[in-house]
């Protein structure tokens, strides 16, 4: 199914310019489009649409150790809550924390690198709100957090 990922803005990279009314198509576990929302609605016309208050951009990397919680899983779910989809292998300090970053289609990366909108990409994306808060992300297509 196509959905089409909505914000007030979006950008291709945390450091670029921002697309007022943007918009990002998500098939599968990939990137189709990335535009404006008029004309991704036009291209896509049978598409879902989730509209997102606040900025939409790449997803990022979650560059220290995961944060402290009972479970592994529950150690993944609070990067996914942060806006991040990739962690450091350096930060894997189990086989049962990399088992649940492999469940939750977490990327584990070797070293940092800077990420981005591009079509074809794994459809990686975060919505922050003014304050700087993980509104919702989008992990390899799927809706993984949304703050209610």
């Amino acid at each position: 199914m196509l959905t089409i990922h909505a914000a007030d803005e979006v950008r291709h990279d945390w450091d670029g310019a921002a697309l007022k009314d943007g918009a990002v198509v998500v098939e599968g576990d990939r990137i189709a489009a990335v535009g404006t929302l008029a004309d991704l609605r036009e291209r896509f016309p049978g598409a879902r649409v989730r509209n997102w208050p606040g900025v939409l951009g790449p997803a990022r990397v979650h560059e220290h150790a995961l944060p402290n919680a009972p479970t592994p899983r529950e150690r993944v779910h609070a990067v996914l809550k942060s806006g991040a989809t990739a962690v450091l292998e350096l930060h894997i300090d189990s086989p049962e924390l990399r088992a649940a970053t492999a469940r939750n289609d977490v990327l584990v990366l070797p070293r940092s690198r800077r990420t981005s909108l591009s079509e074809s990409a794994r459809a990686d994306l975060a919505v922050f709100d003014e304050a700087g808060r993980c509104i919702a992300t989008v992990c390899a297509g799927r809706l993984v957090h949304r703050l209610k």
